[in-house]
């Protein structure tokens, strides 16, 4: 009698770890396939180029041949940039950078978009981000400080005049 009734709570210990163990391991079904994990704005003074930096994390498997398009608002005005790349089944860490911007202006929004799409085209998730730089883009030179693979000095040490003028208010 003893004995029967030391066994039951084990039982029940071993049939709610199976019961949790079976939810934790079930399909996310209609779930995010991504998640950004971390955004910023990449500012390397020595090329005196800035970029939008976005890090997404894979939440579940993706298909095959999936496509990822983001929208970029661009400082300067005018269009917004696009980059479209495709999303590879074994990466579990994803780097989206936009190509080289130019007016960034510190605690100001910029917005950008992402859309997953399969390879048909279908929208399977989309992704609406803000993303504030903490830095005024006149920190940067205005011309690259190195040049070359090497990092050669810039032998062109001249600056240009007012080369901020373009950027809009």
């Amino acid at each position: 009698m003893f004995r029967g009734r030391s066994l039951r709570p084990l039982v029940l210990l071993i049939v709610l770890a199976g019961a949790f163990g079976l939810v934790a391991c079930r399909d996310a079904g209609e779930a995010d396939y991504l998640n950004v994990s971390g955004k910023i704005f990449v500012f390397n003074y020595r090329i005196a180029q800035a970029t939008y930096l976005l890090t997404l994390a894979k939440l579940r498997p993706l298909p095959d041949g999936a496509m990822l398009e983001t929208t970029f608002e661009n400082p300067e005005g005018g269009d917004p940039l696009i980059v479209r790349q495709t999303i590879w089944p074994m990466m579990e860490k994803i780097t989206v950078e936009s190509p080289p911007i130019k007016c960034v202006k510190a605690n100001r929004e910029y917005k950008v978009s992402m859309h997953l799409e399969d390879a048909s085209g279908k929208l399977l998730q989309t992704i609406e981000r803000k993303m504030i730089s903490d830095v005024d883009q006149s920190v940067m030179p205005d011309k690259p400080l190195v040049v070359g693979p090497f990092y050669d000095p810039n032998p062109d040490k001249e600056t240009d005049e007012n080369s901020s003028a373009a950027c809009p208010a």
